[in-house]
This record gives structure tokens, sequence and C-alpha cells, in this order.
């Protein structure tokens, strides 16, 4: 049926996504590793702003800042995560797919 509605065999289909996928495991345990320490750098840096802060205008500025830089890399970490589960979970229902 797959087959038939698109004109792509199995063994075509496989050259594919593989490369894809591998690409995928490659790169995605390597961004965590880029985002982890480009976000702990940021946040120091912004620790380091907040701390020095002397007005309270600063203050609560640099309070901000560092509250949106750590929800953001909250939400890049969760996301990549879910990145990683996902195409685990896409290849092993690719490998065990029945044309």
């Amino acid at each position: 049926m797959f087959q038939t509605l698109i004109g792509i065999t199995s063994a075509e289909m496989t050259k594919i996504i593989n490369p894809i996928l591998e690409v995928c495991k490659i790169l995605v345990p390597a961004l965590l590793a880029v985002v982890g320490a480009v976000g702990a750098i940021f946040c120091i840096l912004l620790g380091v702003k907040y701390a020095r802060a002397s007005e309270p205008q600063e203050h609560e500025n640099a309070k901000k800042s560092l509250q949106h830089a750590i929800v953001g890399f909250v939400l890049i970490f969760v996301l990549l995560i879910m990145l990683q589960v996902g195409i685990t979970i896409f290849t092993d229902w690719w490998q065990g797919y029945a044309y």
C-alpha cells in the first residue's frame, strides 16, 4: 500500500532515512554540550551583571534578563532531549515497519 502510493520501495526509503538519522544522532549530543556550555557562561555573566547592579532599575532589568535566559536554556534542553527521544522512537518504529 505504502509502496504504491508514493512509488518508493523499502530499500529506497531506508537509503533516504538512514543518513538523516545518523546526522541527528551525531548532532543532538553535540548541540546539548554546546548549549550547556554557552548557557552556563551566559547565565554566569548575567549573574555578575545582576550582582553588580547598583540602581533599582538596573537591578530589576538584570534580574529579568537572568530569568529569561534560564527559561530559554531550559526550553532548549527540553526540546533537544525530546528530539533525542523522538529519534529513538522513530528509529524503532521504522525498523519494525512492515510494507
